[in-house]
C-alpha cells in the first residue's frame, strides 16, 4: 500500500492512499500541518506503507523532529531523474500529470536548496508549494507504469527503492549528525597550527611557516596565500614551477620547497576544517552536513556544505562517540574491481577474490605475486589508464581475466560511439550533446585527431560509468537493508543511529550494549546487497569493520 503526502495552498496537507498501481484507493485525508507527525506515526505503526512524495527533505525533517522514523519512501523527483534517462524505460517523460495539472515544474527540477536548521537561521519546516496530490499521484501512477513497461522491470524496480531509501537515509544522518567534540577539534587546530587567531589574521604557526618561507625565498612581503605572488616568488628563486601543485614542486630540490608543502598543507586544514567551519556545521556536539542523494551523474551522492565526503584524517579524532556509546566504522574492500567481476560474470577474478585480498589473489595468478603491479592493471582497466605502467600491464591482465577486460573495453567503445551505457539496475549517462555530436562530424584530419581525443575521453567516463554507478547502487542497497536492520533492533530497545556515509563506508553511533548487533547487522546488510543486486553470482563483498571511541581509531 502506498501513501501519498502533499501540500494544499493554504500550508494544510493531504494524505493519498493509493492502490498497487498508483490509483487512489479512498477518499484523501485533510490535515492541519500540525497533525501530519501523529498521523504519520500511526499508519506507519498499523500498515508500513510506502510512503510517495515529491521530495524527501520537504517532509521527513519534519516527521524526524517529531521522532518519526519510516521505513520506505517513493521520492519522486529521485525517480523521476532515473527514469527519464534509463535505457531500460520506453515512452517514460516525466513531469507530464504534473505539467497538465497546469503546474509549470517538473517533479524532478528541484528547487533552491533550503538553508540547513542548522546554521543559525530560522527555519520553517513547511514543504514549499507544490502540484496538487491528483497531479502527483499521476505522476506516481506514469513512474509505476514505466517500470512495469521495462524488460529488466526488477532491476530498475529496485533501483528506484534503493534511491529512495537512499533520500530517508540522508534525512536522518543530517537530523542524527556525527557526534563531534569541538574541544577536540579545537585542539587539533592549535597543535597544528597555533591558538585560535583574531578574525582576519593568520595562527602564530601558519604565520611562523609563512616568514619562514618568505625568508627563503627572499621575498618579504609575498602573500603566500596569493598564486601570483607565489609563482614571481618561485621564479625569482630560480624555481620554474608552472603550478604550485604538489607533485610538481617535489620535482625541485630548492631549500624552500618542504615549507612551501608544509604551509600549503597547514593553509588547507584552516580553510577547509579550520575554525570557521567549526562555527558553522558544528552545533550541539554534532556535525550536520546535507547530503545530496544520487549529486553525482554515476549515482554516486554529493554534499552541499560541510564537506561531509572530505573529512581529513587530521580531524578525525574530533568525530568521537558519546559516553556510554561507540562508533561502528565499516567499509566494504576493493568495492568497484569486485562489482567488476560481478557485473562481467568473470569466474576467474571472482575466485582470485574469494576469501582475501583481490589484489593479492590477481597477483598471485598471473603478477608474480606483486600485488602493486597487480593493483595498477586492475585500476586501469577501470579507468581507462592505456598509457605507461597500466598499458604494459593490460594484456597480462586480459588474458587472466578476458571477461572482466572485455566488459569494460566494451563500455569504452560504445561511449567512444556517442551510445548510451547503464548500470546493472539501471542508471544511464546522459546522451552526447549536441556540441560532442558535431565534433565527430568533422572533415580534416587535424579535426579528426581533435575528434578522436574527445571521443576517447567519453569512452574513459562510460568505462567507468558502469562499474562505478553499480557499485554505488550496491552502497545504496547496503544502506537500504541496513536502515531496516537497524529499525528492528530500535524496536528491540537497541539504539543506533546512521550517521555518516561515503561512497563504501558508513558510520553508526550506537549504544555501547548494541555496538556488537550493529557490526553484525553491517554485515548482515552487506551480504544481502549482494545478493540483491547479483543472484548466485559468487562474487564476495567482505568488510572491515571496527567497533570504536572515535573516528581515527578506525583507519
Amino acid at each position: 500500500m502506498h501513501v501519498l503526502v502533499a501540500s494544499a495552498p493554504d500550508g494544510s496537507v493531504f494524505l493519498q492512499r493509493l492502490d498497487a498501481a498508483g490509483r487512489p484507493a479512498a477518499p484523501p485525508e485533510h490535515l492541519a500541518r500540525d497533525g501530519l507527525a501523529g498521523a504519520v506515526r500511526r499508519i506507519e505503526a498499523a500498515e508500513r506503507p510506502r510512503w510517495v512524495w515529491r521530495r524527501t527533505p520537504d517532509w521527513y525533517s519534519q516527521l524526524l523532529a517529531g521522532d518519526v522514523p519510516l521505513g520506505r519512501c517513493h521520492d519522486l523527483s529521485l525517480c523521476a531523474g532515473i527514469l527519464a534517462h534509463s535505457s531500460y524505460t520506453t515512452g517514460y517523460v516525466p513531469g507530464t500529470a504534473v505539467a497538465a495539472a497546469g503546474h509549470p515544474a517538473p517533479p524532478h527540477a528541484l528547487p533552491p536548496a533550503p538553508l540547513s536548521p542548522h546554521q543559525g537561521s530560522l527555519f520553517d519546516h513547511a514543504a514549499p508549494a507544490g502540484p496538487p496530490p491528483e497531479a502527483l499521484a499521476a505522476e506516481f501512477a506514469e513512474q509505476l507504469a514505466a517500470v512495469s513497461r521495462s524488460p529488466h522491470r526488477p532491476r530498475l524496480a529496485l533501483l528506484l527503492a534503493a534511491e529512495s531509501a537512499g533520500s530517508l537515509a540522508a534525512a536522518e544522518m543530517q537530523h542524527a549528525g556525527v557526534p563531534w567534540d569541538a574541544r577536540v577539534h579545537d585542539g587539533v587546530l592549535a597543535e597544528r597550527l597555533g591558538p585560535r587567531p583574531p578574525a582576519g589574521s593568520r595562527p602564530a604557526l601558519l604565520e611562523a611557516k609563512a616568514a619562514e618561507l618568505r625568508a627563503l625565498l627572499g621575498a618579504p612581503g609575498m602573500n603566500p596565500d596569493s598564486p601570483q605572488e607565489l609563482m614571481r616568488a618561485l621564479h625569482r628563486a630560480g624555481i620554474e614551477a608552472r603550478t604550485t601543485r604538489a607533485w610538481e614542486l617535489r620535482e625541485y630540490s630548492h631549500p624552500a620547497i618542504a615549507p612551501l608543502l608544509e604551509y600549503k598543507k597547514m593553509a588547507r586544514l584552516l580553510t577547509a576544517n579550520g575554525w570557521a567551519w567549526l562555527d558553522a556545521w558544528v552545533s550541539d556536539g554534532r556535525l550536520r552536513p546535507e547530503y545530496v542523494v544520487g549529486g553525482v551523474v554515476t549515482g554516486r551522492w554529493s554534499s552541499r556544505g560541510g564537506g561531509a565526503l572530505q573529512i581529513p584524517a587530521q580531524v578525525r579524532s574530533a568525530a568521537r562517540a558519546l559516553p556510554g556509546h561507540r562508533l561502528v566504522v565499516a567499509d566494504a574492500s576493493q568495492l568497484e574491481p569486485r562489482v567488476l567481476a560481478a557485473l562481467a560474470r568473470d569466474e576467474a577474478m571472482a575466485s582470485a577474490a574469494r576469501g582475501r585480498d583481490l589484489y593479492a589473489g590477481i597477483a598471485a595468478a598471473g603478477f608474480g605475486g606483486d600485488r602493486g603491479r597487480a593493483k595498477v592493471a586492475l585500476l586501469g582497466a577501470i579507468y581507462g589508464a592505456t598509457t605507461g605502467e597500466s598499458g604494459r600491464l593490460m594484456p597480462q591482465l586480459a588474458r587472466l581475466y578476458p571477461r572482466a577486460v572485455g566488459f569494460v573495453e566494451q563500455a569504452a567503445r560504445d561511449g567512444e560511439r556517442g551510445l548510451t551505457v547503464t548500470t546493472h539496475l539501471g542508471r544511464s549517462t546522459p546522451a552526447p550533446s549536441e556540441r560532442w555530436l558535431a565534433s565527430q562530424r568533422t572533415a580534416t584530419s587535424e579535426e579528426q585527431r581533435r575528434a578522436d581525443t574527445i571521443a576517447r575521453d567519453r569512452g574513459r567516463f562510460t568505462r567507468n560509468f558502469v562499474v562505478q554507478g553499480t557499485a554505488a547502487e550496491w552502497a545504496e542497497c547496503w544502506i537500504a537493508e541496513l536502515r531496516l536492520r537497524l529499525l528492528g533492533l530500535r524496536r528491540k530497545g537497541l539504539r543506533a543511529e546512521l550517521v555518516y556515509f561515503l561512497h563504501d563506508e558508513v558510520m553508526l553511533h550506537a549504544e555501547a550494549a548494541a555496538a556488537d548487533a550493529c557490526a553484525e547487522a553491517v554485515e548482515e546488510a552487506a551480504r544481502s546487497a549482494g545478493r540483491l543486486l547479483f543472484p548466485g553470482v559468487p562474487v564476495e563483498f567482505p568488510l572491515s569493520v571496527a567497533v570504536v571511541e572515535s573516528y581515527d581509531q578506525a583507519k
